[in-house]
C-alpha cells in the first residue's frame, strides 16, 4: 500500500523520510545528528512588571562532525511543500550558527546550499540517497576554512566536557571555533567582542582547553584586570585545569606549571614588579588571552601593552565587551578586526541578556545652569566663584545637598513602588559624592536600615568594609547589601546577576565606560526572578543610546605607524588601570600594590569644590522609555506610544468597541495589545498619577486612546449596582455575582474572567467551586452569567 506523502505532518516527513537518508549517508544519529534544536531563549517582552518569552529559533537538524562542531543545518517542511521551501529560513539559522552547509527537504529530496563553491554551484537538488557524507562536509569546511595537517588535528579536539550535560551556547561555539580555527591557522593576534553577561570567560576556558589539549598551545597566562576576576575565574571555570594551574604571584615564580593566571597590576606595577615578569624568558608562553582588552591594554604606552610585547612571540587573544576606539586609542589596531562579534543587542534579541527600561529624570539645576548671589557663601563659609555652574560641574566642582537629597528620594520611590529589596547600584561621579548619596540613602530608608546596617554600603576602591561586601552583593543568596553607592569600582568585572536596577547620577562621557556600566544589568537570573532591569538617568547619560555606535560594530580610528610619538599617557576619563580612586574620582594605580593613595601635598592644588545648601532643585521633566518589540528604545512619551500600537490594531473606537463586545474573554485582547507593546501595568501608573484612580483596561484604552471621558473601575461598578443587576439572580448565585462585582473593582476585569477565581476568598467562603457553579445550572449558565455581567459594566459604550 503507497503511503499518501501529502497527508503526512511535517514530524512524519522527518521520521520516515529525512532522518533515514541522513543516516544512510554515514551519519551516526546518536553523537552527529540533533533534532529540533532550540538554540536561542526567546526575547524577553516586559509586560510592566510582568513578564513573557518570544518564539525560540529552533532548527528542525543539526549536523555535527561532533559535539560542538556544527557543519550542516536542515529545514524540514511536510510535503505539500516544495523542495526548497524551507531553505531561506534554514540560511537565516546557518547565519547564526556560522555553518557554511544548508539543507532543505519536503522528504522528497534535498535541495542543498554550499556557501564554501566546493560542491560546484550555490544551489543542487539531490535525490534521498544523494545526502553528502560526514566526511564529505568535513573535507570541505577544512579546505574552505585553510586547515590541513596539525591544524586539522587541533580544530578536531573535542571541548570540555564534565558529564553534565552543560553545553557552550552557540554564539560561544562560535567564538570558540574561530578563535582555535584562528589559532591553527597560525593568526597570532586575535580579536573577540562579546557584550557583558555573555560568558567570555567560559569562552575563553573552552578555548584554552581545546589548544592544550591538542599540545597546539602548551604554556598558556591569562590576564585578566580585577583580583575577584581572576580568583573567580580559577575557582570557576578554569577549575578543570586542576593542578597544572597556579596564579602568579610576586616574587614567587614557578615555572613547573602550563596555566597562569594573573593580575596585570601584579607584574604592570612599579620598576621591581614590573621585572616579576621578566623571570620568564621571552618565549616562554606561546598562548596570552586578554580578558577586558579595551582597558589599558589598548594603548600604545601602557604597562599591561610592555607585557604583550615582551611576550610578542605568543599568540594573544583579546576578549572585550567593549572595543575601544578612539583618536588615541586603539586595540583594533593591535589585535586586528574582530574575528568574532555578539552583541548586547543580538543578546536581549535572542533572550540571553535582559531588557531594560528607562526613567529619565532632569533637573533644574542641571539643565538650566546656576549662579551664586553676590558674595554668597558655602555651607562651610567659602565665598563661591562667581560662574555659571552646570551639569559637567555638578558634584565635582559643586554639589547642591538638596540636589543629592531629591536623587536620594527618587531612587527611594522607585524601589519603594517596586521592591526595596531588589539589588541596586547607584553609580556617582566620586568617592565623594557615592558617601554623599550613601548617606542620603540611608537616611530615606530607617525601617531597612534598622534591619541591617548594610542595606546600603559604599563600595569603593578606598574602603575596606564596603570592598568586603562586594562578594556578598553579587551573591543572590545574600540579601545585603541591598544599595550600593559607587563611582569606578564596580564599573567592571561585577557579576552582579540579580541587579535590577542602575542608577546613573554619574556624567558619563565615554561609550566604552557607558556599555560596561548598563553591563551590570544585563545578566538574567531565572531562579530569582531576574529577568530585566531599570535604568534610573539624572544626568543625561542614556543619551548615549542614541549614538549610532552604541551597538554596532567597532570602527578603527587610530592606525600609528612606527615613527608616530607615543599616545597621552591619561586613560580616557572612566578607564582606571588598577588601584582606587581618591576623592577627586582620580584612579590611583600605586594604591593597587599596596602603597597609599596619592593626594596632593599642597590643598590648593587640589580642585576646589563648593558644597550649597538650602538651593531648591525642581523636577523639569521625568519620562520612561522602554525597550520596544523592535528592540529600540521607544523615546516618545507613553500616551503616544500606547495610542500608535493600538490604533495599528483598531483604527477607530468603533472598531475597537466591535472588538472587546464580540470577545467573550476581555483578557484574549488584553494579550494580544501587551504583544503589540502596550505597557498596562506602567500606563496604569502614568494615569492614577493624573487622575488619582484605577481605571479598567477599557477605559485606559478609550480614554488614552480615543480621547474618551474615563469612568474608574469602582465608579462602574457602583453604576451596576444602580441598575439591579443582581435582581435577577438570588441566592448564592446573587452572592457570587456581587462578589465578582467587588473583585472588579479592586483588581479589573482580568481577575473575574478566571474560573479558578471561585477557590479563592470570599468565594470560597460560599461554597466549593463546584457547588458555586451549580448554582447557576451548571457552567454554561455560570458563563452566561458573567458575560451578563460584563455586558452591565461596559454598558451601551462596548454593546
Amino acid at each position: 500500500m503507497s503511503v499518501n506523502k501529502k497527508a503526512l505532518s511535517e514530524r512524519d516527513i522527518c521520521t520516515k523520510y529525512i532522518t533515514p537518508a541522513i543516516q544512510q549517508a554515514g551519519w551516526d544519529i546518536q553523537s552527529q545528528v540533533r533534532e529540533e534544536v532550540s538554540f536561542t531563549d526567546g526575547r524577553i517582552i516586559v509586560r510592566g512588571r510582568m513578564h513573557s518569552r518570544g518564539e525560540r529559533r529552533r532548527a528542525d537538524y543539526i549536523l555535527y562532525l561532533q559535539k560542538n562542531q556544527p557543519l550542516a543545518v536542515i529545514e524540514a517542511k511536510d510535503n505539500s511543500h516544495s523542495l526548497g521551501a524551507g531553505m531561506q529560513q534554514a540560511l537565516g539559522y546557518a547565519d547564526a550558527l556560522d555553518v557554511p552547509f544548508v539543507f532543505s527537504s519536503n522528504g522528497d529530496g534535498f535541495l542543498f546550499h554550499d556557501r564554501t563553491g566546493l560542491s560546484g554551484q550555490v544551489e543542487t537538488e539531490l535525490g534521498l540517497g544523494d545526502f553528502p557524507s560526514p566526511e564529505r562536509l568535513w573535507d570541505w569546511y577544512c579546505r574552505h576554512k585553510g586547515l590541513a595537517g596539525d591544524a586539522q588535528e587541533t580544530v578536531e579536539t573535542p571541548y570540555y566536557d564534565d558529564g553534565s550535560g552543560r553545553t557552550p551556547r552557540y554564539y560561544q561555539i562560535n567564538a570558540v571555533n574561530r578563535a582555535v580555527e584562528a589559532v591553527a591557522r597560525g593568526q597570532d593576534r586575535i580579536l573577540l567582542v562579546m557584550a557583558t553577561g555573555t560568558g567570555k570567560t567560559y569562552t575563553a576556558f573552552q578555548i584554552i582547553w581545546r589548544l592544550w589539549k591538542a599540545r597546539q598551545k602548551k604554556r598558556i597566562l591569562f590576564l585578566a584586570d580585577r583580583n575577584i576576576l581572576v580568583d573567580q575565574t580559577k575557582n570557576n571555570d578554569f577549575k578543570p585545569f586542576g593542578q597544572a594551574m597556579t596564579k602568579i604571584a610576586k616574587r614567587q615564580i614557578n615555572k613547573s606549571y602550563e596555566i597562569y593566571l594573573s593580575l596585570y597590576q601584579a607584574v604592570s606595577g612599579n620598576e621591581e614588579e614590573r621585572n616579576v615578569y621578566k623571570e620568564f624568558s621571552r618565549d616562554f608562553f606561546d598562548l596570552i588571552v586578554i580578558d577586558e582588552c579595551h582597558r589599558g591594554s589598548a594603548r600604545a604606552d601602557s604597562a599591561w601593552r610592555e607585557i604583550l610585547e615582551y611576550f610578542e612571540g605568543a599568540t594573544q587573544i583579546g576578549l572585550t565587551a567593549t572595543p575601544k576606539e578612539t583618536e588615541e586609542v586603539s586595540n583594533i589596531d593591535y589585535f586586528g578586526e574582530p574575528i568574532y562579534t555578539y552583541s548586547l543587542k543580538q543578546g536581549i534579541e535572542d533572550g540571553f541578556l535582559a531588557p531594560y527600561k528607562v526613567v529619565r529624570i532632569d533637573f533644574d539645576l542641571d539643565l538650566q545652569g546656576w549662579r551664586p548671589r553676590k558674595g554668597q557663601r558655602d555651607r562651610h563659609g567659602n565665598l563661591i566663584e562667581d560662574r555659571i555652574y552646570n551639569q559637567k560641574d555638578i558634584d565635582r566642582n559643586i554639589v547642591f545637598d538638596e540636589r543629592t537629597q531629591l536623587v536620594a528620594m527618587k531612587v527611594t520611590e522607585f524601589l519603594q513602588q517596586s521592591g526595596e529589596f531588589q539589588k541596586t547600584i547607584v553609580f556617582c561621579d566620586n568617592i565623594d559624592h557615592a558617601e554623599r548619596m550613601r548617606q542620603a540613602l540611608a537616611n530615606l530608608n530607617p525601617e531597612r536600615m534598622r534591619e541591617s546596617s548594610k542595606y546600603v554600603m559604599r563600595i569603593t576602591g578606598d574602603d575596606v568594609e564596603g570592598k568586603a561586601e562586594l562578594d556578598n552583593f553579587i551573591n543572590p543568596e545574600e540579601p545585603y547589601p541591598v544599595i550600593a553607592t559607587t563611582s569606578k569600582l564596580m564599573t567592571t568585572g561585577v557579576d552582579a546577576q540579580t541587579c535590577k536596577l542602575v542608577v546613573l547620577d554619574q556624567r558619563i562621557q565615554s561609550m566604552t565606560e557607558f556599555k560596561q556600566i548598563i553591563g551590570r544589568g544585563t545578566r538574567i537570573n531565572e531562579d530569582y526572578g531576574k529577568h530585566w532591569f531599570t535604568i534610573m538617568d539624572f544626568k543625561k547619560a542614556t543619551e548615549l543610546f542614541a549614538d549610532p555606535n552604541f551597538d554596532g560594530d567597532p570602527v578603527q580610528v587610530y592606525s600609528p605607524s612606527p615613527e608616530d610619538p607615543a599616545m597621552p599617557p591619561d586613560n580616557e576619563p572612566g578607564e582606571p588601570v588598577g588601584g582606587i580612586e581618591d576623592d577627586t574620582g582620580n584612579w590611583d594605580p600605586a594604591v593597587a600594590h599596596g602603597a597609599a593613595a596619592t593626594f596632593p601635598d599642597d590643598p590648593s592644588e587640589a580642585p576646589k569644590k563648593f558644597f550649597v545648601k538650602g538651593e531648591p532643585v525642581k523636577v523639569l521633566a521625568e519620562r520612561v522609555q522602554f525597550l520596544g518589540p523592535d528592540g529600540k528604545l521607544i523615546t516618545e512619551s507613553l500616551t503616544d506610544y500606547t495610542r500608535s500600537c493600538v490604533k495599528k490594531q483598531y483604527a477607530s473606537l468603533k472598531d475597537f468597541l466591535r472588538r472587546w463586545s464580540d470577545t467573550e474573554r476581555k483578557q484574549v485582547i488584553i494579550d494580544e495589545l501587551a504583544e503589540q507593546g502596550v505597557f498596562w501595568d506602567d500606563l496604569q501608573q502614568s494615569v492614577k498619577k493624573k487622575l488619582g484612580a484605577e481605571l479598567d483596561a477599557f477605559d485606559l484604552i478609550t480614554h488614552i486612546v480615543y480621547d474618551q471621558p474615563p469612568l474608574s473601575r469602582r465608579e462602574r461598578a457602583d453604576n451596576v449596582r444602580k441598575r439591579n443587576y443582581f435582581t435577577r439572580y438570588d441566592g448564592t448565585a446573587r452572592q457570587v455575582l456581587e462578589a465578582l462585582l467587588d473583585k472588579y473593582a479592586d483588581t479589573g476585569i482580568e481577575h473575574i474572567e478566571d474560573i479558578k477565581i471561585l477557590q479563592l476568598p470570599p468565594f470560597n467562603q460560599l461554597g466549593t467551586g463546584p457547588e458555586l457553579i451549580r448554582a447557576f445550572g451548571g457552567k454554561p449558565g455560570f458563563q452566561e452569567a458573567l458575560q451578563g455581567l460584563e455586558r452591565a459594566l461596559y454598558g451601551q459604550e462596548a454593546g
